[in-house]
């Protein structure tokens, strides 16, 4: 009898949690869709931020208080069932609470970094590390919570962090390394950087292990963190993306020095505003450099461009300008050339080779 009483209680008790439940949830849609109304009134992203990260969560908090509600409308449930199920409230709770928070501050940390003035970029390891901590402090409250003491724990993982930090040497290093490019920040997201190997492109990311690198051809090397700390790298963005092009134009002997100097300088300055990339300042400049070659007079063209990339197509168009006014001015553009000079066979002897 007693146990049919139990039985009898309990499918109560569900029934008023289901109920809860599904009242509560209602509620929840309702709200969200006036909470999303009225974010996108304003123009601060913060709201669009806090709905996106509490979407999801606030399904676990509808599901927690509805248990709540359908064991608080029976009273006479036993204690140990009473117990479990605030048990389970409690970890629902705290579960979607670190969940939420956590989504919430990366995706705040990532969008307001730069307006917060934040020296750290903002990577998929700068998101890692802020989600971890949150996730490390949502577990020891959730111990807490259910009364388990976090202090033997932290002993163990003390003692027990040695052995891990051994066998797991090649990822904290890779994870150490990549803490140290986010602070000292020889590359970021987005600059252009060239690695001793050769490989180079775009940064996309540094992660807790790899940075990954877009090459132009939109292929990605991936790299690991350690070995990019130790490596001889060239970032084109740095100290700033504009950068010097040195174009090299051999003309002949024949030409005069100066013509050809006006007429570089006549031509790239021409193209500004309509070579995109080219910029205006610094001017375009001429330098009789490496100057007298093999076979012709060697000048090198220096202008400036907005970025690395910019330079093909500055060059690419520079080239064709110049060409084409060489033609017109009929300024030859020599082939290589050696004189060779022959000398008679001495009387009785064979010529010189």
């Amino acid at each position: 009898m007693i146990e049919r009483t139990i039985i009898f209680e309990l499918a109560i008790a569900t029934a008023a949690a289901l109920g809860a439940t599904a009242a509560v949830l209602a509620l929840r849609r309702a709200g969200l869709r006036a909470l999303r109304t009225l974010a996108d009134r304003t123009e601060g992203k913060v709201d669009d931020l806090a709905l996106e990260a509490f979407r999801v969560p606030s399904l676990l908090w509808g599901l927690a208080l509805g248990l709540y509600i359908g064991v608080a409308m029976v009273g006479s449930l036993p204690p140990r069932i009473v117990e479990l199920i605030n048990d389970g409230v409690a970890v629902l709770l705290v579960v979607s609470v670190t969940l939420a928070v956590g989504r919430f501050l990366a995706a705040a940390t990532r969008t307001y970094a730069d307006r917060l003035g934040v020296e750290v970029g903002v990577t998929g390891l700068t998101t890692g590390l802020v989600k971890g901590v949150v996730y490390v402090c949502g577990a020891l409250i959730l111990l807490n919570t259910l009364g388990i003491s976090i202090t033997p724990i932290l002993t163990a993982l003390g003692v027990g962090g040695i052995a891990v930090a051994l066998a797991l040497q090649g990822s904290l290093a890779n994870l150490f390394a990549g803490i140290h490019l986010l602070v000292e920040k020889p590359l970021r997201v987005g600059d252009y950087v060239k690695l001793e190997s050769g490989q180079e492109g775009y940064v996309t990311d540094i992660g807790w292990r790899t940075t990954r690198i877009r090459m132009l051809h939109n292929n990605m090397v991936i790299v690991p963190n350690a070995k990019l700390a130790d490596t001889i790298l060239t970032n084109y963005h740095l100290p700033e993306k504009r950068m010097s092009v040195l174009i090299p134009i051999n003309v002949s002997y024949a030409c005069d020095p100066g013509k050809i100097e006006a007429i570089l300088v006549e031509e790239a300055s021409s193209a500004i505003g309509h070579v995109p990339g080219l910029l205006a300042e610094p001017a375009p400049f001429v330098r009789f450099i490496p100057g007298f070659g093999e076979s012709s007079l060697d000048f090198t063209l220096i202008v400036q461009v907005n970025e690395f990339v910019d330079q093909y197509l500055v060059q690419h168009e520079l080239r064709k300008r110049i060409f084409t006014r060489f033609q017109k001015e009929g300024i030859e553009i020599p082939f290589p050339q050696r004189v060779v000079h022959v000398h008679p066979a001495a009387e009785g002897g064979s010529s010189a080779r």
